[in-house]
C-alpha cells in the first residue's frame, strides 16, 4: 500500500527515548501526529475504541516507517476514554511495555451534528463525556501514575468553538470545558514540572477520516468562505503545532491554546441566522406604558 512520506519541520531524532500515548491515534489527525513522533524518534502506544483501526494503522506505521529493529516503537491498546478502569489500564501497559511517560496527546474524541433542541440526554452526555470526562481521566491518570514525580507535557486537541459552535454545541461546550480545565491543571501541576496546553485546529483542517465521518466533503467546502487563507488546512500543520508544544522550544509556555486555523476564528461566521421578526426594540417609553396600563405610575398622562 502507498503511503506519503513522512517528514518534519524538527530535527530527526528530536524525541529519541521519548515515549507518549495518542488517543485516536489511528486515524485522522491523530495518525499524522502518530507518524511525525515515530519520525523524531519518539515510542508511541495509540489508542481508541476501535481496535481494528489501531491495528491498521499501526502495521502500516511499521512497514512504512520503522526499520525492524524500531517496530516495537510503536504499539496499540484498546481503550474506550469515558471508561476509569479502560483509561488506567491504558497508562499502566504503557507504563509496563515502554517504562515511562513524557507526552501525552489528548486527541481522541467525537461529535454529530444536531442543533440543541434535537440533542437527547443519552447523546449529550455521549459527547460531553467522551470530550471532557475523557480528556480529564487521561490527564489525571497520566499525572498520578507518572507525571506527578516525574514531570512531562500534555497537548489536548480541541476545536474553534470562541463564538459558540451552533449545530454541535455539546461538543463546544466540552471542548469549552477542557480549555478551562488545562487552565487549571496548568497551575496546579507546575511544581511538579508538568506543561499543559491545547491546539484548536480550525473547521477547515481536511482529512478523509473527518469527511467520511461527516459524510460529504462539502463540511469542509462550506467553511472555505471564513479562511483567510482560501485553503483547506492539512493534519500536518496541525501535527508541527503539537510537536512544537511537546518540545523543549515550549518549556516556557503552559495553560495556552494555539490555534490552527489560518485565523478563521477572527474572520467571518459559520451560521446563517434566518429571516424573522421575532426581535423586538426595548425602549422606556414603552415599558412607561406597560407600567401605566398596570396602574404601576399612579398619575400617569401616558
Amino acid at each position: 500500500m502507498a503511503t506519503r512520506a513522512v517528514t518534519s519541520i524538527f530535527r530527526r531524532g528530536l524525541f529519541h527515548d521519548k515515549v507518549a500515548i495518542v488517543t485516536g491515534g489511528g486515524t485522522g489527525i491523530g495518525k499524522t501526529i502518530t507518524k511525525e513522533l515515530l519520525f523524531l524518534g519518539c515510542k508511541v502506544m495509540i489508542a481508541s475504541r476501535k481496535v481494528e483501526n489501531l491495528q491498521k494503522a499501526a502495521e502500516e506505521m511499521k512497514n512504512s516507517l520503522l526499520k525492524p529493529d524500531d517496530e516495537n516503537n510503536i504499539s496499540y491498546i484498546q481503550c474506550n476514554i469515558r471508561k476509569e478502569d479502560e483509561v488506567k489500564h491504558l497508562i499502566s501497559a504503557t507504563l509496563q511495555q515502554y517504562g515511562k511517560l513524557d507526552f501525552l496527546v489528548n486527541n481522541g474524541g467525537g461529535q454529530f451534528y444536531s442543533q440543541v433542541e434535537n440533542i437527547s440526554l443519552k447523546g449529550w452526555n455521549a459527547v460531553t463525556e467522551t470530550n471532557l470526562t475523557g480528556t480529564f481521566l487521561m490527564c489525571r491518570e497520566a499525572y498520578t501514575q507518572w507525571m506527578q514525580e516525574h514531570g512531562g507535557a500534555i497537548v489536548t486537541i480541541i476545536t474553534d468553538m470562541w463564538k459558540g459552535w451552533p449545530s454541535m454545541s455539546h461538543s463546544g461546550a466540552a471542548r469549552a470545558g477542557v480549555e478551562n480545565l488545562t487552565k487549571s491543571m496548568a497551575i496546579e501541576w507546575a511544581h511538579k514540572g508538568v506543561r499543559i496546553n491545547c491546539v484548536a485546529p480550525g473547521s477547515s483542517i481536511y482529512s478523509e477520516t473527518a469527511a467520511a465521518n461527516y459524510g460529504s466533503q462539502d463540511v469542509f467546502s462550506r467553511n472555505l468562505g471564513i479562511v483567510p487563507a482560501k485553503r483547506f488546512g492539512t493534519t500536518e500543520e496541525v501535527s508541527a503545532a503539537v510537536s512544537f508544544l511537546l518540545s523543549p522550544a515550549a518549556a516556557f509556555i503552559t495553560g495556552e491554546t494555539i490555534k490552527v486555523d489560518a485565523g478563521s476564528s477572527l474572520y467571518g461566521v459559520t451560521w446563517e441566522v434566518p429571516e424573522h421578526k421575532n426581535s423586538k426594540a426595548y425602549t422606556w417609553e414603552e415599558d412607561l406604558k406597560g407600567q401605566a396600563a398596570s396602574n404601576k405610575v399612579p398619575g400617569s398622562k401616558l
